[in-house]
Parts: C-alpha cells; sequence; structure tokens
C-alpha cells in the first residue's frame, strides 16, 4: 500500500516539475502578450 502511495507521489511531484520547466520559457511570452494588449487598449482609449 506505501509503495503505490509513494509511486504516485513521485509521479505527481515529476508532472509538477515537468510543467513548471516548461512554464519558465513561456512566462515571458505571455507577460508580452499582456503587455501587447495593454497597449492595443490603450490606444484605442486615446481616439
Amino acid at each position: 500500500m506505501m509503495q503505490k502511495i509513494a509511486k504516485k507521489t513521485g509521479l505527481v511531484m515529476l508532472l509538477c516539475a515537468t510543467v513548471l520547466a516548461a512554464g519558465c520559457n513561456t512566462v515571458s511570452g505571455v507577460g508580452k502578450d499582456i503587455e501587447r494588449g495593454g497597449e492595443a487598449i490603450q490606444g484605442a482609449a486615446e481616439k
């Protein structure tokens, strides 16, 4: 029983680490997209 729990815990930890590692490459891209969206809204408000 404990082996199953340990195996599942390890799998969850590995999955989380994979997601976090992939997120490191995309966070700056998301920030740029949000910034561009804000600039578009600001430009529309100035018209």
